[in-house]
């Protein structure tokens, strides 16, 4: 019987991707969008950045079959695929950045940066500098994300390696430490000198705390602020019961939007933010009920998204080949977790926020959808049923959006036809 019931879907989830490979790389998106796959197979590719030459370079998660964790990508032809793709490296990580001339890229625990000829080659790729050195990796959270302002200053994230600041995390009723130790070193976003090397912590400044782990942040050039996103803690109910149901914990908390000030507190581990009460919620292993206020003190923030949902990337878009309501608006790439059982797993999309004057304008929305590969009327159970996961954003120099996958390294290429 179970044959019998399962092959039909298979049959029709197959007939989905194989009909929706032929248009638009598969993706769903708004009328006068269309998608191409800009390159296939290059490796878990994680954030992406583009010169003015339109050079893509793609940062791996691990190092791929070549053994190679930085790779470049070439559209010579100008037909909207690869042709020319080379890598180097053989580093994990996620983080990746041009900042004119220079190319920074980020291993688990430092921060490099190469330097660029006038043809957007590297020089000397297996020599770069190394800028910021010996930041925390203790196997959770790891990801060192970059960005810059407009002052060659380079911002880190750098996750906390705890889901909660347990006395021993991720313990049924084990307690939360008091103040969170984590937070010295961790849990925020740390601010340094781009072009100084060998920094450490002490040389540079804990720019903002209480950040559980946040992959996606960008430099809104519109506020001369920085925004990112946060990913939200786990394990509601498996930690307690009493409080909380299966269907609550797959709801809470909400995935953050911060706009952060030197010196802001978003408020981990202490509180979290409860999007259907719209409040900081104290977090139970520091005496909260589901209901308790908190967080006086902390940052509220300025758009939030249904819970774990994994947003990886945020970029403003400044380009003017999208129609004028994109404009300083934010692309957010969801990349799907695993927290949301027994509810289907969401996200697997690119989602975007309207900004006007520096603020959200509206509610967000799906920009581009399909990533997963299943059927509308399917329910995604797993991650790794997912054909792609979206984990990078970057803005090709045309104005064109490009999008990374991280599960089976392509990178998708959105497009506006005028």
């Amino acid at each position: 019987m179970k044959k019998q019931i399962l092959f039909p879907i298979l049959c029709l989830l197959v007939s989905f991707v194989s009909v929706n490979a032929q248009q638009n790389a598969g993706l769903k998106l708004p009328e006068g969008f269309t998608a191409q796959l800009f390159a296939e197979n290059i490796g878990s590719a994680r954030h992406i950045a583009i010169t003015k030459s339109g050079v893509l370079f793609a940062k791996l998660y691990y190092p791929n079959k070549q053994g190679k964790s930085i790779i470049r990508l070439q559209d010579e032809n100008m037909d909207g695929v690869a042709e020319k793709i080379t890598g180097w490296a053989n580093y994990p990580g996620t983080g990746i950045y041009v900042n004119g001339t220079q190319l920074y890229a980020s291993s688990n625990d430092a921060v490099y940066e190469y330097q660029l000829d006038a043809k957007d080659e590297v020089v000397n790729p297996l020599s770069p500098k190394t800028i910021v050195k010996g930041l925390i990796n203790r196997g959770q959270h790891e990801s060192k994300s970059i960005t810059f302002d407009g002052q060659n200053n380079m911002y880190v994230n750098i996750g906390a390696y705890s889901n909660a600041c347990q006395e021993k995390d991720r313990t049924k009723g084990s307690k939360g430490r008091m103040p969170c130790p984590i937070l010295d070193s961790a849990g925020g976003i740390w601010k340094f000198d781009g072009d100084k090397e060998n920094q450490t912590y002490g040389e540079g400044k804990r720019f903002a705390t209480g950040l559980r782990n946040v992959v996606g942040l960008d430099w809104n050039t519109q506020t001369n602020k920085l925004f990112v996103m946060q990913h939200g803690r786990d394990q509601l109910n498996s930690f307690y019961p009493e409080l909380y149901s299966n269907d609550q914990s797959a709801e809470l908390p909400a995935e953050t939007m911060y706009e952060l000030n030197e010196g802001d507190d978003a408020g981990w581990p202490y509180v979290y933010f409860d999007p259907y009460q719209k409040k900081k919620i104290v977090s139970p292993e520091y005496g909260g009920d589901g209901k308790k206020e908190g967080g006086e003190n902390a940052v509220n923030p300025v758009a939030f998204f249904p819970a774990h949902m994994a947003p990886n990337a945020l970029l403003f878009y400044t380009g003017n080949q999208f129609p004028v309501r994109y404009k300083n608006g934010a692309f957010i790439a969801f990349h799907g977790s695993w927290n949301r059982a027994p509810l289907p797993q969401e996200g697997y999309f690119v989602a975007f926020v309207p900004f006007k004057n520096g603020k959200p304008s509206g509610e967000w929305e799906i920009f581009a959808n399909g990533f997963s590969g299943i059927a509308p009327d399917a329910k995604l159970l797993n991650p790794r049923q997912a054909k792609a996961r979206p984990c990078g954003l970057a803005q090709g120099p045309d104005g064109s959006l490009y999008v990374s996958d991280d599960n089976k390294g392509s990178i998708f290429k959105i497009s506006f036809n005028k």
